[in-house]
């Protein structure tokens, strides 16, 4: 009788809440973030002529989820530019300048989901793709893509709470995120060409310094439960059931 009473018991959590008697899990799903951005570089700080400042991006993307529980890892895949703005500062006047670093970014995340939030950590690595330097004062561009490396190493941070669902089946996440490069966008020949007119970003004088990719914004995220492995009535053996 106990045992009677015992199953029925998890059964009634598992008709409930397939995803939190899975033992493994796999969702998928689709994301944007948008938020601040900035090419940080110290050296354009201390310039007199130019100065770095805040700007926006937004990238669009997908997300393979692979999850224990409450915690798993996120395979993301985002696509669009991280912007950067530099406000000329030169006695003689002139555009400010916008560079735009397209790229297809893939992250790779541990995350940990409990009580409807969750918390991410981890490397994003970045394949740039034809960088445009623009001035915003008569809408000139140039390609300056020979001066950036192809690839780049970044870290993320973020966390956030569910809004739509949470049981594995559908969701839906509202979060920050932070990221911060790890690894100058810029080569050697775009540090210190021989022409300073082609320094990357802008061409600032003096030492040569890193160029870093600061992103800090939102991210909202739509999930599908694809199947996990776990036990569809008491007693059973796991096994893989479709959500």
């Amino acid at each position: 009788m106990k045992k009677l009473i015992l199953c029925a018991i998890i059964l009634m959590g598992f008709i409930k809440s397939d995803a939190q008697k899975m033992e493994f899990w796999l969702d998928t799903g689709v994301k944007v973030q948008t938020g601040m951005s900035m090419l940080y570089n110290s050296a354009i700080g201390d310039d007199p002529n130019w100065d770095y400042t805040i700007t926006t991006s937004t990238k669009f993307g997908g997300k393979f989820g692979i999850n224990w529980n409450y915690t798993g890892i996120s395979i993301d895949a985002m696509f669009g530019s991280l912007k950067g703005k530099f406000q000329n500062t030169s006695a003689a006047g002139g555009g400010d300048h916008e560079v735009r670093v397209p790229s297809a970014d893939i992250y790779v995340l541990f995350r940990n989901a409990r009580h409807k939030g969750y918390f991410e950590i981890g490397p994003k690595v970045s394949f740039i793709g034809d960088v445009r330097s623009e001035d915003l004062a008569t809408g000139d561009t140039t390609d300056p893509s020979e001066y950036f490396n192809s690839n780049a190493l970044a870290g993320v941070i973020g966390f956030g709470t569910y809004i739509l669902g949470n049981d594995g089946r559908f969701s839906g996440i509202l979060g920050l995120r932070f990221e911060y490069g790890f690894q100058d966008l810029v080569n050697d020949d775009g540090r210190m060409p021989s022409d300073l007119m082609n320094r990357q970003p802008v061409n600032y004088i003096g030492d040569a310094a890193s160029t870093v990719p600061i992103f800090a914004g939102l991210v909202f995220e739509l999930n599908w439960g694809i199947g996990g492995v776990g036990q569809a009535r008491c007693g059973e053996k796991s096994k893989f059931i479709w959500f």
